[in-house]
């Protein structure tokens, strides 16, 4: 399958990897680099077949960043496990109705959900600088619970933001960004994982490709990673900032496209 690419696609994928791997590691958003690349890479193999792929890549480099910000980013085990669980569920459920439901109608509603994300991470410079938790510990656990399943099945149904969204979800339960992202990536690597169960369930996986990019996707994830422990969450908030609105010019041409 590898033969079938040319050594400048390969190269050119290498690097698309790399550079969503360490975006991802910092604020999520990875998948606005690493999906465009290989549509165009892989054109020539089924859509379906690229998006199993994808998967197949992002969870290398998301649980290589998890495992970084877990030895340098203490977070609350039984809460991460708590959400672990629904958020794998949910994201099977999505990936098993995906090529059931027209994702089109979702770009809108996305659109909006993510300019408002971004008008109100920008507004307020304070948001996640500190850790100042709003809820009690049982409370807490029960909203995130319920946005890890619902994060989930969008992640496994359309994906676009899933990231983004997590990090703003646990930056609103009182985590800091850099906590949150950390969470996140935790969260991210459970959704992946869904995905790719129900993708690999149906043999749509491109597997040599997958795990040779993988590589690439694994170095740009510790890299960025390293950054944004050593950088804090001021420069997760950056990051994060540049990524939605990335994602907001993404999905705004995705969805004029579609009319």
């Amino acid at each position: 399958m590898l033969s079938d690419l040319s050594l400048y696609t390969l190269l050119f994928l290498f690097i698309a990897a790399f550079g969503a791997g360490l975006i991802d590691a910092i604020a999520g958003g990875g998948g606005l680099i690493q999906l465009p690349a290989l549509l165009i890479g892989l054109s020539d193999f089924k859509t379906v077949e690229v998006l199993g792929t994808n998967k197949s890549i992002s969870i290398f480099g998301t649980t290589a960043s998890a495992r970084l910000y877990r030895k340098s980013v203490k977070s609350d085990p039984k809460f991460l496990l708590a959400l672990v669980i629904p958020a794998l569920l949910g994201s099977i459920g999505g990936a098993s109705l995906a090529s059931r439901l027209p994702t089109e109608y979702f770009r809108p509603v996305v659109l909006v959900l993510l300019i408002a994300v971004a008008i109100y991470t920008f507004t307020k410079p304070e948001l996640g600088q500190v850790e100042a938790m709003k809820h009690s510990t049982k409370h807490r656990t029960l909203l995130g619970i319920s946005i890890a399943a619902v994060i989930g099945f969008y992640d496994g149904i359309f994906g676009p933001g899933t990231g983004s969204f997590l990090v703003l979800a646990m930056v609103g339960l009182g985590f800091a960004f850099l906590s949150a992202s950390a969470i996140a990536k935790v969260v991210n690597v459970s959704t992946n994982l869904g995905a790719i169960i129900v993708f690999g369930l149906n043999g749509v996986i491109l597997w040599q490709i997958g795990l040779t990019l993988a590589i690439a996707n694994v170095a740009g994830a510790i890299i960025g990673a390293k950054l944004a422990i050593r950088g804090g969450s001021t420069l997760v908030r950056k990051v994060f900032l540049v990524v939605t609105v990335a994602l907001i010019i993404k999905v705004a041409l995705d969805t004029f496209k579609s009319f």
